[in-house]
């Protein structure tokens, strides 16, 4: 046992304390001491004048140093060499510690003039970092760590069965699963507080990240070890570039990077700030940004309207080369990565802007050899001068697009993914301004010229609006005006529209296809692969109906409605469900399955997950206490080259059959597991019989075992006690006839 310390000798004689090598601890632990220097600063790189000139040279730097704060009087001193000369620095007392500590953030490598920059530095700093053993004058060559083999990042993707991942947040674990259909999850990996927010994919599942009050953590391999760490205290969210080269992390409470808060990779420019860009493959920061105020509006009452934040708001271009932020009302200021300068060293000032949207891919033009990137930006009216919609290329800066929209209240911008539109959602108000409908404009990004349609056949509001991934078709749900003081929203409709077919299958104009009235649907979820879509009703305490919906059914010819032949589209309701609470749903990167979430961030009530395949069949169905979180996990896009893809739908059937023959096996398979568990259980069961009959004869027991009776003997009375077990092992019906 070891000793206590009560057991502990007072001295020891072997002992010496003096051999004791504390210096690593003292640096470590360094109590840096309040020596009222704080407020001062060296400057270097001041020119050489003469004594009689000092004063002017005083005079002059005074301007800049008091740019940033108020330097003490006489707060200037500059040393004078034997040879009558100023030696080209000088100490600076600030009047406070802050003001120091601007100066050296603002002042430090800024020109004094033509021939000489200022190197700006606080005393304490130098007094630090230059005393004697700091630094080592005989350089070192780094030592070179031997090289690690690292997991495979995207190792999931080799799953012989071809599953999914989903990740899972419930209580304080997190647990990344296997589907496995109707079947419980395949737990891969389950952690007790692995974060302690919420959880988030990257774009293309590579990574999962972690929330904490220090930062944000990646998370892959088959391991599941960390990846990257990054240093953001306070951080609130997250955003990850397309291709996953770079993320955004942004805290509401400004960064406190200083001497006396340090914090791990940022550097004291970064203090203020509340946004800051890494690089993923490094780990290192790129560059902070501080939150720009948004300026408040007024309503017709004339009290101030609160904005929203905008998330994100760094929005990146499909390639990763560009990010770019807006400045309400003002500007666009797009960065170039990895350096982060600004594009052209200016800002795109756009007056009046109020919203803008990247492509999300790269847009292929009719006419244009070279492709760029481009986004597309709305202006409110100003004045005389009307609202205005505007595509723009990058980095040329090139207005390729514009049109001009009157009577606009709002406007919403959507891209399709493959960037061959984007539909301006325009609310517009009467001339009375007492009631409000909706118009489509969408312009035709690849055509030459780009094209705009309006589709202005719409009464009411639309308030989702949702283009099908990869595809030509769009949903729309509309609503009434709200009347003033109703405790219940207005029933809305769905709507349904897809393109005329055109010669030699040419892409026609946008045709309704079919509404549906008296609905509470609210929200729009289409299959990743297109197709097919789920209308649902979210975040309700009325309805909680999830709509699944096939736009390219296979119908037979003369069952088609004669509006629909000319339509690039076949509707068909396949079927409808409910999940109480619902708050959240999801589809899996392969389109053949659906979740629905109720979860515990939203309420209390029946948390849990529903699992559906793509018809809306319920496969899966579980009550989870403080379930918060089901995402599944994205997929990178494919490999495959078009003509491989078109060969694979061809022999569609043939695999079919395979892998309908795999699903039979695997269940078989289970069911043989199941048997073969119930046989070992009986088996067990028939083992402990015969130990407690062995048992019993040993104690000599006045016990009679025959078929089944036991007869037990009383004061002369005899009492039979039958009891008849019957077990069905299997059951069959047939009809004889």
């Amino acid at each position: 046992m070891a000793p206590s310390y009560d057991n502990l000798p007072l001295e020891d004689d072997d002992f010496d304390e003096s051999q004791i090598d504390f210096d690593d601890l003292e640096d470590q632990y360094q109590v840096r001491l309040d020596e009222g220097l704080d407020a001062f600063v060296v400057i270097d790189g001041l020119p050489v004048v003469p004594e009689d000139s000092k004063a002017k040279l005083v005079k002059f730097v005074l301007r800049k140093l008091n740019s940033v704060g108020k330097v003490k009087e006489d707060g200037v001193y500059m040393p004078v060499s034997d040879e009558g000369k100023t030696e080209g620095y000088a100490f600076v007392e600030y009047n406070a510690p802050s003001e120091a500590i601007a100066a050296v953030k603002q002042l430090h490598g800024v020109p004094l003039d033509k021939k000489h920059i200022m190197a700006v530095n606080k005393l304490t700093d130098i007094d630090r970092y230059g005393r004697e053993g700091r630094i080592d004058e005989e350089y070192k060559a780094p030592e070179i760590e031997p090289f690690q083999q690292k997991e495979h990042l995207r190792s999931w993707l080799g799953d012989p069965d071809g599953r999914d991942q989903m990740i899972m947040y419930r209580g304080e674990k997190v647990g990344v699963f296997w589907n496995e259909k109707e079947d419980a999850p395949e737990q891969v990996i389950d952690r007790e507080g692995w974060t302690e927010s919420f959880v988030q994919w990257s774009p293309q599942g590579t990574f999962l990240i972690s929330m904490h009050a220090q930062g944000v953590q990646l998370w892959g391999g088959k391991a599941w070890s960390r990846q990257k760490r990054f240093a953001h205290p306070g951080v609130n969210l997250v955003d990850f570039s397309p291709n996953e080269k770079y993320v955004v992390t942004w805290s509401h409470r400004p960064l406190q990077v200083d001497e006396n808060h340090p914090v791990p990779t940022l550097s004291v420019d970064d203090d203020g700030k509340n946004y800051v860009i890494w690089d993923i493959a490094t780990g290192k920061p790129l560059r902070s940004f501080a939150t720009i105020d948004v300026p408040s509006g007024i309503d017709p009452d004339g009290n101030p309207i609160k904005k929203k934040m905008q998330w994100p708001t760094f929005k990146w271009s499909s390639d990763d080369q560009y990010v770019a932020r807006m400045t309400q009302g003002q500007q666009i200021s797009v960065y170039e990565t990895p350096r982060m300068n600004l594009l052209d060293k200016t800002s795109i000032k756009i007056e009046g802007v109020v919203d803008f949207e990247w492509a999300p891919a790269t847009p292929k033009r009719d006419g244009i050899k070279t492709y760029e990137q481009l986004f597309c930006y709305w202006t409110p009216e100003l004045g005389s001068n009307p609202a205005k919609v505007g595509l723009m290329t990058i980095p040329s800066k090139e207005i390729v697009r514009t049109r001009n929209l009157f009577n606009v209240s709002d406007a919403k911008l959507h891209w399709q993914s493959d960037a061959a539109y984007v539909c301006v959602k325009v609310d517009r108000h009467s001339k009375s301004k007492k009631s409000l409908a909706t118009n489509l404009e969408i312009f035709r990004v690849r055509e030459k010229g780009v094209p705009v349609e309006v589709v202005d056949s719409l009464k009411d509001t639309v308030i989702n609006f949702a283009w099908e991934p990869k595809g030509n078709r769009f949903v729309l749900i509309t609503t009434g005006e709200i009347p003033a003081g109703a405790a219940v929203p207005p029933k809305t409709a769905v709507s349904f529209f897809a393109p005329e077919k055109g010669k030699g299958g040419a892409i026609g104009n946008f045709k309704h296809i079919r509404t549906i009235d008296k609905k509470n649907s609210n929200a729009i979820y289409w299959s990743p692969k297109g197709r097919f879509v789920v209308v649902a009703t979210v975040g309700s305490q009325q309805s909680f109906e999830l709509d699944f919906w096939d736009l390219s059914f296979e119908k037979p010819k003369d069952d088609k409605d004669e509006k629909e032949k000319d339509l690039m589209a076949n509707l068909q309701l396949m079927d409808t469900a409910e999940h109480y609470g619902v708050t959240d749903i999801d589809w899996d990167p392969t389109g053949r399955y659906v979740t629905s979430v109720a979860s515990a961030f939203r309420h209390q009530m029946e948390n849990g997950y529903h699992l559906y395949d793509f018809k809306g069949t319920l496969l899966r169905e579980e009550h989870i206490d403080r379930f918060k979180q089901l995402l599944w996990r994205p997929r990178p896009p494919t490999l495959l080259s078009k003509e491989e893809q078109s060969e694979i739908r061809k022999n569609l059937r043939n695999y079919s059959k395979v892998f309908d023959e795999q699903d039979l096996a695997k269940k078989n398979t289970a069911n043989k597991q199941v048997i073969e568990a119930r046989r070992e259980q009986l088996q067990e069961w028939l083992l402990w019989r015969e130990s407690m009959l062995d048992m019993l004869k040993e104690e000599h027991a006045d016990i009679e075992l025959n078929g089944g009776k036991v007869r037990q003997e009383s004061d002369g009375e005899v009492e039979e006690i039958e009891e008849i077990v019957e077990e069905i092992i299997d059951e069959s019906e047939e009809v004889i006839s």
